[in-house]
């Protein structure tokens, strides 16, 4: 039987709250790695991927937009922001808006695209390994520190990478090699999407820079549908309606919002560590919904992946905890 001091410990509010933290990170990591099982669903009903794009954001962006202007007005009743008003400070609105378009359209068009040839769980590796293209740009753009051990990441990553790629072209052919592409660009736009919204969200606050990014994403498109397609184009069934309400809702907003409360009760480190189960929930939901053949390439890749993206947290961790010793220190 646990003494009194264990069954103090075990029961306090702290302790719950904080493994309610790990349960909301992991239900957003999981409605998060669904997002390619929707996506390749909703292929069947003969939409492509700029269709598929206008239809998530048109379900998904109001309710940004909602919980952004919530907390703005807020924010502005208890006096907790000093946003300058948008008259005189158009600049930073604009850059939210392009800034936006970036992550939630480029990135996201890219991935869509690559989802017609890849299989979800090989879209979700290529995908995962953004943190070192956030490295590898923040160091040549942003005047960031170089961690020449991350190298090391690179090269793992990219192993798994190589060995999943090799096992789909084997069996999918030349098709994959295109899709990888798509992949790996939005990889990489969602890497500087991150890089160039860190400022403004400290400026703005993530949800009212959500609803201005999103806003933009959502305006260009409107504009990108409409270049390539007539409304009359897409022909709504109840089943479609169904994979886009979860597109939108069961992998886009809730899986923010769960991130972001996740985020408020433990630590960014945490809820990047609990992130590192995200391929692998897609690559499980892969095989038990579309029912595609997991071989031991797929797992061992996987492994890989991981294995190289999680060395580069913990090096970057680590020299994050040592130079901010030696900075108290001096």
């Amino acid at each position: 039987m646990p003494n009194a001091p264990e069954q103090k410990r075990f029961s306090s509010p702290a302790w719950l709250l904080t493994w309610g933290g790990y349960i909301l990170a992991m239900l957003g990591a999981f409605l998060f790695a669904s997002k390619g099982i929707w996506i390749k669903l909703a292929y069947n009903y003969h939409v492509d991927a700029s269709a598929l794009m206008a239809l998530r954001l048109s379900v998904a962006t109001p309710f940004f937009i909602l919980f952004g202007v919530l907390t703005f007005l807020r924010g502005k009743a208890k006096g907790t922001h000093d946003l300058p008003p948008l008259d005189r400070n158009p600049g930073l609105y604009l850059r939210a808006l392009g800034v936006g378009a970036l992550g939630y359209w480029l990135a996201s068009y890219t991935d869509f695209e690559s989802l017609t040839t890849l299989s979800p769980q090989f879209e979700r590796l290529i995908l995962f390994t953004y943190p070192l293209f956030v490295i590898l740009f923040g160091a040549l753009f942003f005047k960031q520190p170089m961690r020449l051990k991350a190298v090391w990441a690179f090269i793992i990553s990219y192993i798994g990478l190589g060995l999943v790629f090799v096992t789909d072209m084997h069996t999918q052919g030349s098709a994959v090699v295109i899709g990888a592409l798509w992949c790996t660009v939005s990889s990489i736009a969602f890497a500087l999407y991150l890089l160039l919204a860190k400022p403004l969200i400290k400026r703005m606050g993530p949800s009212l820079f959500t609803s201005w990014a999103m806003s933009g994403a959502a305006l260009v498109t409107g504009i990108h549908f409409l270049l390539v397609h007539k409304l009359s184009d897409i022909h709504m069934t109840p089943p479609l309606l169904t994979l886009v309400i979860g597109l939108a809702i069961g992998a886009t907003v809730l899986p923010s919002y769960l991130t972001n409360f996740a985020l408020s009760r433990i630590s960014s480190q945490a809820n990047a560590i609990i992130s590192f189960i995200n391929p692998i929930f897609t690559l499980v939901l892969s095989g038990l919904i579309l029912g595609q053949h997991i071989s031991l390439a797929d797992i061992a890749g996987t492994l890989l992946v991981l294995t190289g993206v999680g060395l580069y947290v913990w090096i970057d961790q680590r020299a994050t905890r040592q130079e901010a010793a030696a900075t108290s220190a001096a």
